[in-house]
């Protein structure tokens, strides 16, 4: 297939240059001077319609890839690839027009390609990871992650680095091959989260009495939700308490105000209901002889 476009593209570059000749030679130049001339104004007029076609092809291209859910790095490298084709093809015939043997040129093309990516190793490490993380889409941009010890808010995801904005409003950009070899603890990936929470009861509480105050401070936050059902237990005996857990479901975007609302609400009812929220003592009994 490849043989018969390389053919017919070779027939028609050689008829445009022998028209030309033809044609310079008719205005009075010699053999040579004219065949140089229908070259280089074949590889001109070449050139010119090969960056129409491109701007066009790019364009229906893009209108493409815009309808795709592909991340807006993706979307570029595969854009920015698309170009680098066409333009190799372009040169490739208008070398072709000016004389120069294609699979000369296409041999020199990959030794300077090879060359520059030994010398850009790092780089090209970078891409390839970058183009793995649109591919894959462990997160997406405005998800909140956990990478490398760094949680924060995922602001955009490049090529080369992925830059996330921590909860203190720093931008750090983390290289993309770090992220593809490391842990990635995604939080708000799913549309609901669970929130756990222990709090310690003095013994002198009954379980019914502690758990009655979990439940009130449960059915006080609105934004919890009731599919899946709370759930209220005890959950170990300790030395100085009586170890008690809340679990219950809430929308990803309302963890964190939910989280500090039930540790405000617990105490409260705590209060209301009686219940002592002891801490570590010890208790020491003095024996007179």
């Amino acid at each position: 297939m490849s043989d018969t476009v390389s053919d017919v593209m070779g027939d028609a570059v050689g008829d445009a240059v022998g028209d030309a000749t033809e044609l310079f030679t008719t205005m009075g130049l010699d053999a040579v001077k004219a065949a140089m001339a229908a070259k280089l104004l074949s590889a001109l007029i070449l050139a010119l319609v090969s960056l129409i076609i491109i701007k066009i092809i790019t364009r229906i291209l893009y209108n493409i890839f815009e309808k795709t859910r592909f991340e807006r790095g993706m979307k570029d490298f595969l854009l920015s690839a698309s170009k680098v084709c066409l333009w190799f093809i372009a040169a490739t015939m208008v070398a072709t027009t000016l004389g120069v043997d294609a699979a000369s040129l296409v041999a020199v093309l990959s030794v300077a390609g090879l060359a520059l990516s030994l010398s850009i190793q790092g780089i090209m490490t970078n891409l390839f990871s970058g183009i793995t993380l649109l591919a894959t889409r462990p997160f997406l941009a405005g998800d909140f992650v956990e990478i490398n010890n760094v949680s924060g808010t995922v602001s955009t995801i490049g090529l080369f680095y992925t830059v996330i904005t921590t909860v203190d409003n720093k931008r750090i950009s983390i290289p993309n091959n770090e992220i593809s070899s490391s842990k990635v603890i995604n939080y708000t990936h799913e549309p609901q989260r669970r929130i756990e929470l222990f709090f310690g009861a003095s013994y002198d509480a009954s379980t019914q009495q502690v758990k009655d105050a979990l439940m009130e401070a449960i059915n006080a936050e609105g934004r919890i939700l009731s599919d899946p059902a709370p759930f209220v237990g005890l959950h170990a005996y300790k030395d100085s308490c009586i170890d008690y857990v809340l679990r219950v479901w809430c929308k990803s975007e309302d963890y964190w105000p939910v989280y500090y609302a039930l540790n405000e609400s617990v105490r409260e009812c705590f209060d209301h209901h009686g219940v002592e929220m002891t801490y570590n003592h010890l208790n020491v009994h003095m024996v007179n002889n």
